[in-house]
């Protein structure tokens, strides 16, 4: 029986452990990349390290979330993120090069490397054949100084694309039909391999937005073949010699397979507040919008908005739309400008914002109260656009532009004929704002701001826990529930103190002074608790605030992951019926609980409000055992350098 891709990059880069699904294993990380939402405080971990020069073959820390600048709290983070890639051996994109994704996926990726990065979008990088998994900050700071990066061994599913798309149907059709399949969840411990016939016609671009969205399922990561398209897009980027072939063997062997066929597949959308909440349009109809946004690093390719262009050429926004259009990096926005196509967008009445996230996380372009927002972004949870009552739809570029014209959600297939934009033989090459690190370190001092707070670390897990039940929460709660992004809160992702009194700000106004009074808390969640980004913030703000569990049905990988790494520990309920028994304010005791994590994967949990003992799990590994005692990975990896 043959390999699938997914093993075989996992075997070259295996450090420990068994490649075993389900057991923990570490594997050696090639590359990593982080932005400024993340990035500051993954620098500041690294420096606590005290590990002078970055390990890793590259590190490139990229300016494009908090580019909107309203007070000094960005441009002090951005001069720190700056001179610390300096003098750390770290490459630095300026703001307006680009999202990090995009940008990488341009000049840095390789196939059948490695990356690790601190965006949950990280998974764009399997559109070259690279193995790109998004995790926390802490994370890629103990990547950067040489570590490995422990994961659960994933099952592979197998998706084979077979036939191909029909004229107006796009990638991001693709994946809204996995996830229409699939689930927020169906991805959790997994990681999706394309496969399959249809996968040649795919281009670059198109693959990236179907690995992007993969996050969306919850998945590890997800992964295509490197093939003679990534060597013809490689080539374009003038990086031919980087490209290396690498496929799955011809008999190998899958834990789940599911075959999509491209030619069956129709405009679709993603209907409010869930990613995989899919219809065709034709089901949902010509509801009235509000606005478009096209871009993010789902959908802010060349190709992609080269076809928006086209269609927008000579036409105009329908006068009840607001068009917002953010391409994906300078390199896009350049070729966009030089070929004319820029100014059909101006021409149509289009609003060109910077190469940035933007409103894809609420930092600016918020919708109108009660708004129907069509974007062809990633994510459409309640309140992420900025507006707590707006209705976002995730659909493609081509559904966008159609449905900007006509200001009702449109069908791309009532446009006419179709032209597919084909990808140039030359792309643009200008990396003028990308800087390498100093030659001479020393030379380099690390500016910081007045908002650049120092790092919180938590003390070793005591030996008996009882806490008040801070907030009994449903299904599928979101980081972005947890710690609100947007142009008011992420500028304080550098002063835990001070973002610490947003969290939960949108379920609970009250949760942090109330868990500042109680001391010691723990949060308790349905299913799926902390889907979404990757935001540490969401772990490490409420270990500020005292939190020291949380008790959920299930947990999303990175969140959970990131709760071990602040020392907060993560319980399964065994019985889903136990979490029918708890109340808000309820106090939870756990006796002997140092012993208890080291005798096995049990716990017993007493609510002394009702005299219920019941039973959890925390399915920690030993290594991970041993973090969560220590109060988390920063204090255990300076133990483990002693």
């Amino acid at each position: 029986m043959g390999d699938n891709l997914t093993r075989k990059i996992l075997a070259a880069h295996l450090v420990a452990g068994e490649m075993v699904a389900g057991s923990e294993i570490a594997v050696r990380i090639d590359q990593t990349l982080t932005q400024d939402a993340t990035g500051t405080m993954a620098y500041l971990q690294f420096e606590a390290m005290g590990v002078p020069r970055v390990k890793t073959e590259l590190s490139v820390s990229y300016i494009d979330h908090n580019t909107l600048q309203t007070g000094f709290e960005n441009a002090d983070d951005h001069r720190f993120l700056q001179t610390v890639a300096a003098k750390h051996g770290i490459y630095f994109s300026r703001p307006g090069n680009g999202i990090c994704h995009q940008v990488h996926l341009e000049r840095f990726g390789v196939p059948g490397k490695t990356l690790l990065g601190s965006d949950s979008h990280t998974p764009t990088g399997g559109g070259i054949g690279m193995l790109a998994i998004g995790a926390g900050g802490l994370d890629v700071a103990v990547a950067m100084g040489g570590g490995p990066f422990y994961l659960t061994m994933p099952k592979v599913v197998k998706v084979e694309l077979i036939n191909n798309l029909q004229p107006w149907v796009s990638a991001k059709d693709v994946i809204l039909e996995v996830l229409r399949r699939l689930s927020v969840k169906g991805g959790v411990g997994k990681v999706i391999e394309y496969t399959g016939p249809g996968v040649a016609g795919l281009s670059v671009p198109e693959r990236a937005t179907i690995t992007n969205m993969g996050a969306e399922l919850g998945a590890t990561t997800s992964i295509f073949p490197s093939d003679a398209v990534t060597k013809d897009f490689l080539a374009a980027q003038g990086r031919a010699g980087q490209w290396v072939e690498l496929f799955p063997d011809e008999d190998a062997v899958y834990d789940e397979e599911l075959v999509i066929d491209l030619t069956a597949l129709e405009p679709m959308a993603a209907c409010p507040h869930s990613p995989d909440a899919v219809k065709t349009i034709q089901q949902i109809g010509e509801i009235v919008v509000n606005q478009v946004a096209i871009g993010s690093c789902t959908n802010s390719s060349y190709a992609d908005l080269m076809q928006v262009a086209r269609i927008m050429q000579g036409k105009k926004v329908h006068d009840h739309v607001s068009l917002v259009i953010s391409p994906g990096s300078r390199q896009v926005f350049e070729m966009l400008a030089r070929n004319g196509a820029l100014a059909d967008l101006i021409a149509s009445g289009a609003r060109i914002l910077e190469s940035t996230c933007g409103p894809c996380i609420g930092m600016g372009q918020s919708p109108p109260s009660g708004a129907v927002s069509v974007r062809t972004f990633n994510r459409n949870f309640p309140g992420r656009s900025g507006t707590a009552d707006a209705g976002v739809y995730l659909a493609g570029p081509e559904v966008a532009a159609a449905t900007a014209l006509t200001g009702k959600l449109a069908d791309p297939r009532k446009l006419g004929e179709y032209k597919k934009i084909e990808l140039p033989k030359e792309f643009l090459i200008d990396d003028k704002m990308i800087i390498a690190p100093a030659e001479d370190t020393e030379t380099v001092d690390v500016l910081r701001g007045p908002n650049i707070k120092a790092l919180p670390v938590n003390s070793e897990l005591p030996d008996g826990l009882t806490v008040q039940v801070l907030l009994k929460v449903e299904d599928n709660i979101t980081t972005d529930h947890i710690m609100p992004a947007g142009a008011k809160v992420l500028p304080l992702r550098s002063n835990i103190p001070a973002i610490s009194e947003y969290v939960f700000s949108a379920v609970d106004p009250d949760f942090a002074d109330r868990a500042k009074r109680a001391e010691r808390g723990i949060v308790v969640g349905g299913h799926n608790y902390g889907q979404g980004s990757s935001r540490e913030h969401a772990a490490l703000a409420p270990m500020y605030l005292g939190i020291k569990a949380v008790l959920a049905k299930s947990f999303a990988r990175i969140h959970r992951a990131n709760l071990i790494n602040f020392g907060i520990l993560p319980l399964t309920f065994m019985e889903e019926a136990e979490y029918n028994g708890i109340e808000q304010d309820d106090l939870l005791e756990i006796k002997s609980l140092r012993s208890q994590l080291q005798a096995g994967d049990r716990l017993t949990v007493t609510n002394l409000r009702t005299g219920d003992s019941f039973t959890v799990s925390h399915g920690l590994t030993s290594r991970q055992t041993a973090i969560i005692l220590d109060g988390g990975l920063l204090n255990y990896t300076k133990k483990q350098n002693l």
